[in-house]
């Protein structure tokens, strides 16, 4: 995945996606009569009582959708409404009937991002990858008063009543192809249709921009201990990243004037003990994601550095005009 990646994000065709672009035509056929189909009501949506507020993205890969889903949920609590989280658990098994996750949930069983959603969101979670279902379990059995999905940009038959795109202000948009000649899940026209669309990145590319904030690092053998970041800087770190970009979190810590050995795994990958030790006495620095799966066989040189998003502040003001 990641050498096509590679040919994704050239600044032109390769002769790899030039052999894609029928492949490509052809999902964006299958995605403007699946489009189609729903626009004319021959298939249906679902709408709900309460608003649905999507958060996704255009592309294939980490936009930042899961800081921005936490930091959504926390300023509704502060404006007074109750959210609740669904998403479809990617990472995890294929949860075919609504399953509730809590901060000590299994990231094989659920995926690691909901567990990132149920140990920071403070509301609740629910995984299925039918979004309806979910929706239908958080409203019978709580009281929520307003939906986020995490993801489901593309699952129509969840009803809306905003959608909120993720854009990395970095790679944006790749060739521009659609999968699998390039990144993106449906053509770009596909913006003008959403309310909002938040740039992770450059906060001169946009409107509305997200800077992920992050400069202490938590221990996972010791789950109190934390140490400021500014503590290891100049030192040798191995850095361990199974995301969607994981050149931006190394890249964060070469900022920080740490001297990054790097080691990329897919995202979302089910660490083994043998893939986070190495014969040396470096300390061993990865993104949280990937830390809650590997907190029971973590040692004391492991730590993960946990972020927050920073949010263009006008933005929330925006979001309670619609809902």
């Amino acid at each position: 995945m990641s050498r096509l990646e590679d040919h994704w994000y050239r600044s032109s065709l390769t002769w790899l996606t030039i052999l894609l672009l029928p492949l490509s035509w052809l999902f964006r056929a299958i995605v403007a009569l699946r489009y189609f189909l729903y626009r004319c009501k021959i298939k249906k949506s679902t709408s709900f009582d309460v608003p649905v507020i999507v958060v996704g993205n255009l592309t294939v890969g980490g936009t930042g959708k899961t800081p921005f889903v936490i930091w959504l949920a926390h300023q509704l609590q502060e404006k007074n409404f109750r959210p609740g989280i669904v998403t479809r658990g990617v990472g995890g098994q294929k949860q075919l009937l609504p399953y509730w996750v809590d901060a000590a949930a299994d990231p094989a069983l659920v995926g690691d991002e909901a567990v990132l959603l149920a140990r920071h969101a403070q509301c609740p979670v629910v995984v299925c990858i039918d979004r309806v279902a979910a929706v239908n379990e958080l409203l019978s059995k709580t009281q929520c008063n307003i939906v986020i999905s995490d993801d489901g940009l593309q699952h129509y038959r969840l009803g809306r009543v905003m959608e909120i795109i993720m854009q990395d202000g970095a790679r944006k948009f790749g060739n521009g192809q659609l999968l699998p000649a390039g990144p993106l899940r449906e053509p770009l026209e596909r913006l003008k249709r959403a309310n909002f669309i938040v740039v992770q990145g450059d906060k001169n590319q946009a409107a509305f921009t997200m800077q992920l904030q992050g400069d202490e690092l938590y221990s996972l053998k010791h789950h109190m201990q934390k140490m400021p970041l500014e503590n290891f800087h100049y030192q040798t770190v191995h850095a361990i990243a199974g995301i969607g970009n994981p050149e931006r979190f190394f890249a964060a810590l070469r900022q920080k004037n740490l001297t990054v050995i790097p080691h990329v795994f897919p995202d979302h990958y089910l660490y083994q003990r043998e893939n986070i030790y190495f014969n040396d006495n470096f300390p061993v620095i990865m993104t949280e994601k990937d830390a809650v799966k590997c907190f029971e066989f973590a040692g004391e040189e492991h730590w993960y550095l946990p972020v927050r998003a920073d949010v263009t502040p006008q933005l929330m003001e925006k979001i309670l005009d619609v809902v």
